[in-house]
């Protein structure tokens, strides 16, 4: 099996060059073209160049990890953020449909408007709030076109490698007395290395079993707000003796409206992973198992 890997530098694109690897040879392309293999493409903004990428490589299975993930600068560069999440995606669809390739694509629970408090099913009606939720679902809707393809929507990502938010929160604890977090927006922190492990296992699946294509949710288990995973945060990093001048008990509560951004966040990110669990065969972890173990590695214990 030959997989064309893009986004190779962020946090799920990392992850995936590790999960990805025991299936067959990948070629894992990053924005910049110096650290690509010559004459391939990587950079989302040459469309043109994806295709012809596309069809030099003539993968088996081509996995889009690339985005434009600056939800608050989104709003202030529309174009730029529809490029790179909605007209890269359909360039590589088209020249999937053109080699027989399967496309593997991520998107988020902000393509929905975040009311209620019931998780959202894939069935569910889209309402985004923001540009970034609005063109992330344009480029759902164009890998969708290429009948092999598997659309895993997720939220809350985090890695070892690179900024997060539990990295922000271990800072911040060191510096102040008490910190102050947001505690009416619900999700559940998902790890890239989870993502990129039902991904692996998905395009096996999917070899001997095209009829599961589509749109699924993939998250971890359980639910928390930012403050809850603040606070847990803070409470194993406690355990595991690390330096806090802040501890779990000395973070408030606050609601969003406190935090004005630019771009409007969804206040339910709750997703229902009903459906792949059943179609793959899987089970997803606590969210709290993850972040555990995360905490453990930037920890060196």
């Amino acid at each position: 099996m030959k997989i064309l890997l893009l986004g190779r530098g962020g946090q799920v694109g990392w992850e995936l060059q590790r999960s990805l690897s025991v299936l067959g040879e990948v070629v894992a392309l990053d924005f910049d073209a110096s650290q690509n293999p010559q004459g391939l493409c990587g950079d989302f903004t040459d469309l043109a160049g994806l295709e012809r990428t596309v069809e030099a490589v003539r993968p088996d299975v081509i996995v889009n990890a690339a985005a434009h993930t600056a939800v608050d600068k989104a709003e202030s560069e529309p174009e730029l953020a529809r490029a790179i999440n909605a007209l890269a995606p359909a360039a590589l669809a088209r020249a999937a449909i053109k080699t027989g390739a399967w496309l593997i694509h991520y998107s988020t629970d902000y393509v929905f408007d975040g009311r209620g408090d019931m998780p959202w099913t894939e069935a569910d009606a889209t309402g985004p709030l923001s540009v970034y939720g609005q063109t992330k679902l344009e480029g759902e809707q164009a890998v969708a076109l290429n009948p092999k393809h598997l659309i895993l929507r997720t939220s809350w990502v985090y890695a070892t490698r690179g900024g997060n938010f539990a990295k922000t929160m271990l800072r911040l604890a060191g510096e102040r007395e008490s910190l102050t977090v947001i505690s009416d927006q619900f999700g559940a922190p998902t790890s890239a290395d989870l993502l990129a492990d039902v991904t692996a296992h998905a395009i096996r699946t999917l070899q001997t079993r095209p009829e599961l294509a589509g749109l699924y949710h993939c998250i971890a288990a359980g639910e928390t707000t930012w403050h809850g995973y603040a606070q847990f945060v803070l409470a194993e990093a406690a355990a595991l003796g690390l330096p806090l001048k802040a501890t779990a008990d000395k973070v408030a509560p606050t609601p969003t409206s406190s935090y004005p951004t630019p771009a409007k966040r969804p206040l339910n990110s709750r997703l229902d992973t009903r459906k792949l669990q059943a179609a793959f065969g899987l089970t997803l972890p606590h969210w709290q198992a993850g972040v555990r173990r995360m905490l453990i590695e930037i920890s060196g214990k």
